[in-house]
């Protein structure tokens, strides 16, 4: 069962989530199997390319590695959000406006609202390396979107499959084999419960801000962060400046992996990757697209496009060893602005 609390429902989300999300593609019972056979046997497979790539090495030890439906990537989030939440619903209870606040709000309002958001993106997530259900992370592979994208590019499953596993395996990875990531991490998110600004002018003054980016978003205009960038206080701003640079660098640093593996061991690597990438840019239909936009789906997107082109210009300059120094603390990660100036990154890291 998913803990409920005053603020949100999560086991109400996870129901609300379970019952929208979209209807999975069909698959008979015995492809299904071999779907899952399949996808834990790349996850293994990458893992050895990413190594060797990378140069990074996983413990012996590592995080668990599950193929997943739709149903189980929703209720593995609505636990690790429940969790993720405990901090700001503990500063909201110190709060004398929380009283208020959760009369006028209450926890099933917003647990459906998040079950709405969680079912939406049950349906387009292929992987995800979560960070908040279990102690060391867990790497989940969704299998009927995977298999649903495979079908709608039209390309080659086997090569689909693998092709996906590198990108996930390498953020799988990044979090255990740099032994400070995974706190990095938390401490980022416990920075953005810090920064929350309970004062009622100022929350009157950021929904009124949430509300002009509404209108930009509904118009195609807009930064690309959704209402979320337009709700924090300058504090959680930088907070989330710095996340915006540590996420570029994760998911570069996965795209660039994954098209990097040599052609023997994905043939039609870039058949997919064009495929991909103009299914990138389409971004699904017209509800589709706004709703990715409300929720800062698309700034997620040029966080791989521009990461990627940072890993590859960084390697082509002073070399993988060189790159690898991103790895050694905090104070090495590039900053959001560092990851469009690369050489602003390697004279101040390597000056």
């Amino acid at each position: 069962m998913v803990e409920v609390t005053s603020l949100i429902d999560w086991e109400l989300a996870a129901s609300t989530a379970r019952r929208m999300a979209p209807a999975p593609p069909h698959v008979e019972p015995d492809e299904a199997a071999a779907v899952v056979a399949e996808l834990d046997s790349a996850a293994e497979v990458a893992a050895g390319h990413v190594a060797e790539i990378t140069g990074l090495h996983e413990p012996p030890l590592t995080a668990i590695t599950r193929v997943v439906d739709r149903p189980g990537w929703i209720d593995v989030n609505a636990r690790g959000m429940s969790k993720l939440t405990r901090p700001l619903v503990d500063k909201l209870s110190e709060s004398a406006n929380m009283g208020r606040l959760g009369e006028v709000i209450g926890g099933r309002v917003t647990g459906a609202q998040a079950g709405a958001l969680l079912g939406f993106m049950s349906g387009k997530v292929l992987g995800q390396f979560e960070f908040f259900d279990q102690p060391n992370g867990q790497l989940l592979l969704v299998a009927p979107n995977v298999v649903d994208v495979e079908r709608k590019l039209n390309v080659k499953p086997s090569d689909f499959r693998l092709w996906v596993c590198l990108h996930e395996v390498t953020h799988r990875v990044q979090f255990t084999a740099v032994p400070w990531m995974r706190t990095h991490m938390h401490d980022e998110v416990d920075a953005l419960t810090a920064g929350l600004d309970l004062d009622p002018a100022a929350i009157k003054e950021r929904l009124g801000k949430a509300m002009s980016e509404l209108m930009k978003v509904i118009r195609g205009e807009g930064d690309g962060t959704g209402i979320a960038g337009a709700l924090a206080t300058p504090e959680q701003r930088e907070v989330i400046d710095r996340l915006t640079g540590f996420m570029s660098l994760v998911e570069g640093h996965a795209e660039y992996v994954m098209n990097a593996v040599s052609p023997a061991v994905i043939p039609s690597q870039p058949e997919i990757e064009a495929r991909f990438a103009v299914r990138r840019q389409k971004g699904g239909n017209p509800l589709d697209r706004l709703v990715r936009r409300l929720l800062g789906l698309d700034a997620k997107t040029r966080q791989y496009i521009e990461g990627s082109a940072f890993v590859r210009q960084v390697v082509d300059k002073i070399g993988l060893d060189g790159f690898n120094a991103i790895w050694t603390s905090p104070e090495t990660l590039p900053a959001k602005a560092e990851i469009s100036e690369p050489d602003k990154w390697i004279a101040r890291v390597h000056g």
